[in-house]
């Protein structure tokens, strides 16, 4: 009998979450005794408090917002088990055509942000490094898809949007605009280096109770990966069969565009996409804690636990940029 897993995403399905669909459909997650139920979420940040909540056993959520739990509250349930993103995804999107070319530049500006997106979350944090007195800059909080920001963006509305890099150049094709041209971003992996992104997260009483279950779920992701890689279309059909209303082209450069840019940190060549230096975690953690005024710096172990990780040798290390 299989094990039923209740897992909590990030957004709508869509071409970044590729790998987990495609464990599914190659049967991974069977063969590891495993039956997956996959929700749509909000953001990577949202993700964390509904982890926490205690109605899913898995999410795919913010490592950042994380930490900031943890500060607050080293007991709360989630414990980070396989860092999807070695870099951080986060970025704020501005015209290519604009007067914003540095963070110096947003001084003044008016900048706009889905309420739960975590590049937001993160404002504080990238003020700190950039030297950004946050007072100076306005953020309108709306529901309109990035599809819809962009154009509005050049048209004066705004002066830089709020989210991942790959997404909103997704939803830029997906308005009819050349990402390329229109757009050039400020991207926090720049000035905030020290930070991860997204990563599959499991509430602390299913790691207890079920450590097999995780090892065979990270197993299964780690294949997923391993077949997303090789065959990008048959990853992207993968996300296709659960929403069908996908534009295919978008989200199979948001996929692409994944694998080269969020998953590629040099790190990956040293430890494999799934783990994380505990070094950086806590260097993240300090940061985090100093910019939102936070007393208590959580430790690497309360954050991420690598004990279900696949063994090296099984992990993929192909993806890093070599130095």
């Amino acid at each position: 009998m299989l094990r039923q897993v209740k897992f909590f995403l990030n957004s709508f399905f869509s071409g970044p979450q590729a790998p987990f669909f495609l464990a599914d459909d190659n049967g991974h997650f069977e063969r590891n005794g495993l039956e997956v139920h996959f929700t749509e979420g909000e953001s990577l940040a949202y993700s964390v408090p509904v982890l926490a909540a205690g109605s899913y056993d898995v999410a795919y959520g913010d490592m950042n917002t994380l930490i900031e739990m943890k500060s607050v509250d080293p007991d709360s349930s989630p414990l980070a088990v396989w860092a999807m993103h070695n870099r951080s995804p986060y970025t704020i999107a501005i015209d290519a055509d604009g007067l914003v070319a540095t963070p110096a530049d947003l001084k003044g500006r008016k900048l706009v942000s889905h309420p739960e997106d975590a590049a937001w979350k993160l404002f504080p944090e990238f003020c700190a490094a950039t030297g950004l007195d946050i007072s100076t800059v306005s953020v309108e909080a709306s529901d309109l898809g990035h599809d819809e920001m962009v154009p509005l963006m050049r048209e004066g509305r705004w002066e830089g949007i709020f989210g991942f890099v790959n997404t909103v150049r997704a939803h830029t094709i997906e308005a009819g605009l050349d990402p390329d041209r229109v757009l050039r971003h400020l991207e926090f992996r720049h000035y905030l280096p020290e930070l991860y992104g997204g990563a599959v997260m499991v509430t602390r009483d299913f790691a207890q109770k079920n450590p097999e279950a995780v090892r065979g779920l990270l197993a299964a992701i780690n294949l997923g990966l391993k077949d997303a890689i090789a065959d990008p279309d048959a990853a992207i059909a993968a996300v296709a069969r659960r929403n069908p209303r996908i534009d295919v082209k978008a989200n199979r450069a948001r996929l692409l565009g994944t694998l080269a840019l969020e998953m590629a940190d040099p790190e990956g060549g040293r430890i494999g996409i799934g783990d994380a230096d505990d070094a950086r975690i806590l260097a993240g953690a300090n940061l985090i804690t100093k910019a939102k005024g936070l007393s208590r710096v959580p430790k690497p172990s309360e954050v991420f636990d690598r004990q279900f990780l696949p063994p090296f040798g099984e992990r993929v290390t192909s993806l890093a940029e070599r130095p």
